[in-house]
């Protein structure tokens, strides 16, 4: 199977701060892979990188056989990538439906005809049906994250990016959207890959992990082996013999 997205020698550096150091990685259709790393290590700005939203330094990016490294985020998403923030970027003053149309006049969705049906038919099934005509502003946070997902299934993506969706949330929500993930994921056939600091819940969702520490990938790898690895150990605790100075 062909890869869907080739990230070769990709470096960010901003002044004298280097904030992503060569990395590179491929995804194939149908992955569920996730980004693992302290705060710091790059992950945020490599998503913004992937998306368009920063350009970097050097290195190359494919996807779908395309580079794609020097296009803008618009462009990026109607090549059929889609992302979610770590902050959620409602449209204000609109209601959840027309919150989703938006993102349904992607040239993606140009085959969905009746977009108000579309639209209602994401939000159903991200948990929000029946509640078309509420205002944004009354959601809930946890609301928020599933309005965000719908608006990025709204452009048909092949790839799917979520930025921290369990950042904020209550135990209980995490655990029901981490189930609307998953479905997602395979109901739906996407390919996806997360950044998540809830450590439980990431390692039961993907079956990948990239490990990143100061801006470079350390490792890469299953879960069951991620966790067993010396770098990332080392990047989250410090080394053992710090540990034992320190006690």
């Amino acid at each position: 199977m062909s890869d869907l997205l080739e990230v070769n020698g990709v470096t960010k550096r901003f002044g004298g701060l280097t904030a992503v150091k060569n990395a590179s990685f491929t995804l194939k259709k149908g992955d569920f892979t996730g980004i693992l790393g302290p705060n710091g290590a790059g992950k945020t700005t490599l998503f913004n990188i992937l998306t368009g939203f920063m350009q970097p330094t050097s290195g190359t990016i494919h996807f779908n056989g395309e580079l794609v490294r020097e296009l803008a985020p618009y462009k990026v998403v109607n090549r059929g990538m889609a992302r979610t923030f770590q902050l959620t970027r409602p449209f204000i003053g609109m209601n959840l439906l027309e919150n989703v149309l938006v993102a349904c006049m992607s040239p993606r969705a140009s085959e969905d005809k009746d977009k108000e049906e579309r639209a209602r038919h994401l939000l159903a099934q991200v948990g929000l049906g029946g509640r078309d005509k509420e205002p944004v502003e009354t959601l809930p946070y946890g609301d928020l994250r599933r309005l965000e997902i719908a608006r990025a299934l709204a452009t048909r993506p092949d790839l799917l990016l979520l930025d921290e969706p369990f950042a904020g949330l209550g135990s209980s929500e995490i655990e029901q959207l981490a189930q609307l993930i998953r479905r997602l994921h395979r109901e739906e056939n996407l390919t996806i890959l997360l950044i998540e600091h809830k450590l439980r819940e990431f390692m039961a969702l993907v079956s990948r992990v990239i490990a990143m520490n100061f801006g470079e990938i350390i490792a890469v790898g299953p879960p069951e082996d991620i966790v067993k690895n010396e770098k990332v150990i080392e990047a989250y605790i410090g080394k053992t013999e710090d540990a034992h100075a320190s006690t």
